[in-house]
Parts: C-alpha cells; sequence; structure tokens
C-alpha cells in the first residue's frame, strides 16, 4: 500500500521511485512498531547488506516526511525519531526516563480532544502529546531497589 501510493506520489512531483526510497520506506514498514533514527534506518540496512549511504538515507527521510510517509518526532535526545503516518491512527507516545523506551498511547479521549477543537473552529493539522515518567518494567525493577530511584 504505501510502496505504491509512493510511486503515485513522486510521479505526481516529478521525482521518481529509487530502489534506496523503497528500502528506506520498507525499513519502516517492517518496524512499524519503533521510532527508528536515521542512524538506526542506516545500520538496518548495512546489516541486510544493502549499499545504501548514510547521506542518502537523510535525504531520502526528509523526502518521506515532507511527503506525508513519516512522521517526525523529538523525545529530548537530541535526535529525530520516525514513524509511518498513519492519517486514521492518531496516537501519542510514553517515554520512559529510566530505560528510555517509547509506548505508543491509543486512547480515544485524545481523538474527542480533536474533535472538541474541531467543533470549537479550530483547524486541526496535528499534534503530538508526550508524556515523561517511568515505565511499568522500571518502576518494578526500582521497588525491588531503591537506591536506583532518585
Amino acid at each position: 500500500m504505501y510502496i505504491e501510493t509512493l510511486k503515485k506520489e513522486l510521479k505526481e512531483r516529478k521525482y521518481r521511485m529509487t530502489p534506496q526510497r523503497e528500502l528506506v520506506l520498507k525499513v519502516f514498514m517492517e518496524h512499524d512498531a519503533e521510532h527508528l533514527g536515521a542512524d538506526d534506518v542506516y545500520r538496518i540496512l548495512f546489516s541486510k547488506k544493502h549499499s545504501v549511504s548514510k547521506a542518502t538515507v537523510y535525504r531520502t527521510i526528509d523526502l518521506l516526511v515532507e511527503f506525508g510517509f513519516l512522521r517526525r518526532l523529538e523525545f529530548g535526545e537530541g535526535i529525530y525519531r520516525y514513524e509511518l503516518a498513519k492519517k486514521d491512527k492518531l496516537h501519542h507516545h510514553f517515554v520512559c526516563k529510566i530505560c528510555g523506551k517509547i509506548y505508543e498511547i491509543k486512547e480515544s479521549y485524545l481523538e474527542n480532544l480533536k474533535n472538541s477543537l474541531e467543533n470549537q473552529g479550530f483547524v486541526f493539522e496535528n499534534f503530538d502529546l508526550k508524556i515523561y515518567g517511568i515505565c511499568p518494567k522500571c518502576a518494578r525493577k526500582s521497588k525491588k531497589n531503591p537506591l536506583r530511584r532518585k
């Protein structure tokens, strides 16, 4: 689905579908549950013996963001992470301050907030809610070792 849509979008904008662009998009499709950085994508492609330069990965990701295929996220780490932009799958993120794992929050009340804003005349483009705290796994560990938590 994404590949064909990207081919169509590229053609409409006078770009061509290169093997590298397809490979980068496929990485995001195969790692849909993760929030990958450009270096992560490069490492995945390198480990699969694909010869794609790091610069090409960065340019392709920027293009995929511009075309609306990827969503750019920033979790306070000093790097951008990306995920497939699913227009019908509004979700937000919980970031564990101990292990760094990123969890997706898919609650309907967030959709209700979006609808409420639109009903008040706001033009909704996008919003990104990030909650920082401690995940259940790290919370259990910190209970076992009270010195771990500050």
